[in-house]
C-alpha cells in the first residue's frame, strides 16, 4: 500500500457514504466491501468512535442479522433515522435484509 492509498477506516467510511438512502448493509458487509472481509468488529470501532458532528449516515449500518447492535436512546435515534429513509424496523430494532440490503 503506498502512502496516497487510503486507509482502512477511509475506506469504510466511503463504503458507508456509498449506502443509498433507505437501504442498510452489515457491518461484515462494509468491512468486505473496504477490502477486509474479516474486520466487521474494527468497522462497529470506527463507527463507535465517529465525531458527534459527522455527516456520516452511520445509521445504515446493521449486524449481520439485521438488528440494530446498539441500545438505550442509540437504538432509538439509530431506528428513527432508518424510519425517516422508510426502512421498516420492528420493536425490538430488527430490519428485513431481503429487503432494505444494499446490493452494490
Amino acid at each position: 500500500m503506498s502512502q496516497s492509498d487510503p486507509s482502512f477506516e477511509q475506506r469504510v467510511w466511503l463504503v458507508i457514504r456509498s449506502i443509498p438512502y433507505g437501504n442498510v448493509a452489515s457491518y461484515s458487509d462494509v468491512s468486505r466491501l473496504a477490502g477486509h472481509p474479516r474486520a466487521a468488529r474494527q468497522v462497529g470501532r470506527i463507527l463507535n468512535n465517529l465525531p458527534a458532528q459527522s455527516q456520516l449516515p452511520w445509521h445504515r449500518v446493521v449486524s449481520q442479522q439485521g438488528k440494530i447492535s446498539l441500545t438505550g436512546e442509540q437504538l432509538f435515534s439509530q431506528a428513527a433515522a432508518l424510519r425517516e429513509e422508510g426502512v421498516v424496523v420492528d420493536n425490538v430494532g430488527k430490519i428485513n435484509m431481503r429487503i432494505y440490503r444494499w446490493q452494490p
